[in-house]
């Protein structure tokens, strides 16, 4: 859950290079100990999403990753998946997002809506799937809502505090940075609209030491969607059926009377 409790300490792993050990750091390279998942998402963990994934196993998360439509050969199943090891196009982000966005349904991009001759006679017209008609389910909406909380906290009081520049509370993302800041990412929405900012090199070199994913690319996301959003009414997420509000101790995950609220 949200609140379960995950070591955010050093990890030593054979697989480094030249026979070495694999020694995966945060950022920052500062470690917070046993925090909660909510945290560690918010504040960008990798020690945690590693831990995650050696509990989940790499295995099953290349395979649940293609229910986002990312292709399972571009993401080899290692511990290096928490990091963003795999090869993914800003479209296909924007894809996999839009599946938290509207509730868990995997629609398709597309960019033709329709072609009209000279005289304005329609000749082809997109028939694109939509979320909650004809779109697959891909993940229960359960999950796709904790997803959204988390990722609201990213933004309330995470990686990317600066999207809150644009005084609405309806906003939930993620920031990115690879290794040595090759490349910057931040994928963001509400529940109408989904957009990604990727900033890198042709030929992938660092962008510079403090170029990551909260201060390259967030403020071309922020400055977009202050465009596209504005005079737009602050959407609402509901809460689905099964999910439940509990009080929890921040420190050791449990539940308790005088805790803070957390979604189960």
């Amino acid at each position: 859950t949200p609140a379960t409790i995950i070591n955010d300490a050093p990890l030593s792993l054979p697989g480094g290079v030249a026979g070495e050990a694999w020694e995966p750091k945060n950022f920052e390279g500062t470690y917070s100990g046993p925090i909660r998942l909510r945290t560690a998402l918010t504040k960008s963990k990798n020690l945690v999403s590693i831990r995650i994934l050696q509990s989940i196993t790499p295995e099953y998360a290349q395979d649940y990753i293609t229910r986002f439509g990312f292709d399972a050969a571009q993401h080899p199943p290692y511990l290096t998946m928490a990091l963003g090891a795999g090869s993914v196009t800003p479209l296909q982000m924007v894809s996999a997002y839009s599946v938290f966005a509207n509730g868990g349904f995997r629609t398709q991009p597309y960019f033709i809506d329709r072609i009209v001759d000279s005289r304005g006679t329609v000749l082809v017209q997109s028939k694109p799937v939509r979320a909650g008609e004809s779109a697959e389910r891909v993940i229960d909406a359960r999950n796709a809502f904790i997803m959204t909380s988390l990722m609201q906290d990213v933004v309330r009081q995470g990686t990317a505090t600066k999207a809150m520049q644009l005084g609405r509370h309806d906003l939930a993302g993620k920031t990115g940075t690879t290794n040595d800041q090759i490349d910057a990412w931040f994928c963001g929405f509400n529940s109408k609209l989904v957009a990604v900012a990727w900033i890198g090199f042709d030929r992938p070199r660092s962008l510079g030491g403090n170029e990551t994913g909260g201060h390259a690319a967030l403020p071309i996301w922020v400055n977009y969607m202050g465009k596209a959003l504005k005079n737009v009414p602050e959407s609402s997420y509901t809460v689905p059926e099964g999910v439940s509000v509990l009080k929890i101790n921040p420190q050791n995950g449990q539940i308790e009377d005088n805790g803070v609220p957390e979604f189960f």
